[in-house]
């Protein structure tokens, strides 16, 4: 990270932060997921810097970005991102966004169409968010209870929950992994948020998607029904499946992600 610049613009009323690896090459923008940040991104920004000028976000509420007040959920975070777009002058980049980020650029495919040139969901944007009010089988933790947790616990005792939890994940992510739970903002559990139905959202969308799936036995998201579902609405939407991996895909099927990513990109 050492030659990596970091830098905030004001966008739709917040202040965001960023990391970027510069360079005058085609930008790409980086959405992390819920209680990430930025810089969970390490690994996959050190496989594209070469060729790509990265720029890794914080989130509203997460990392180094400032927590408002209001709404978070995706088409919020689409608007963030959309000023962040516009303030760092960058010309259509394409967006990867993972869980939440996913979301986040999903939304801005489908809201700012003239600001992006292809997007990548990781397990992303092809389903539902249910409403706190539904009664789930299995229920879903608290969020605050959660955050609260681990916010109690020290860094390093952090990154053995990680490494217990998984296992198939690399040393190098713990450590940003543990540093974004201590950073996590109480205002950032609003992203439960009611938003729009994913079939409507998809069909807006007018640039190249490519949805990385896994395996839902381990935990992935987006079912194979809803991924050719998404795939139906909108003919510029493709989807592949990388099998040994749950909703983290990039961080337990790291070689086979980014071979797909590079290869999309490379369409471009």
């Amino acid at each position: 990270m050492a030659t990596w610049t970091q830098g905030d613009v004001i966008t739709n009323g917040m202040r965001m932060h960023y990391y970027r690896t510069g360079g005058n090459k085609p930008p790409v923008v980086l959405c992390h997921g819920f209680s990430d940040s930025g810089l969970c991104w390490t690994r996959v920004t050190k496989q594209l810097e070469a060729d790509y000028d990265v720029i890794m976000i914080d989130a509203r509420g997460h990392g180094l970005s400032e927590a408002p007040e209001g709404a978070y959920g995706p088409q919020a975070q689409a608007a963030d991102l959309a000023g962040l777009i516009r303030a760092l002058g960058l010309e259509r980049p394409a967006v990867m966004g993972h869980s939440m980020g996913g979301a986040t650029t999903l939304h801005l495919c489908a809201e700012y169409p003239e600001l992006v040139s292809r997007a990548i969901l990781e397990d992303a944007g092809a389903y539902q968010i249910r409403p706190v009010t539904d009664d789930p089988a299995p229920p879903r933790p608290d969020l605050a209870v959660w955050a609260s947790e681990m916010q109690s616990k020290t860094k390093e005792e952090i990154m053995a929950i990680g490494r217990e939890q998984s296992p198939l994940w690399d040393e190098e992510e713990f450590g940003p992994w543990a540093d974004a739970k201590l950073q996590l903002r109480p205002q950032a559990m609003g992203v439960r948020a009611p938003r729009p139905p994913w079939r409507e959202t998809f069909a807006k969308v007018q640039c190249p998607l490519l949805l990385i799936t896994a395996d839902n036995d381990k935990g992935s998201s987006v079912t194979p029904e809803a991924a050719a579902e998404a795939a139906r609405i909108n003919p510029l939407v493709r989807y592949i499946h990388l099998p040994g991996a749950g909703h983290n895909v990039r961080r337990e099927q790291f070689e086979p992600f980014v071979a797909a990513v590079r290869a999309f990109l490379a369409e471009g």
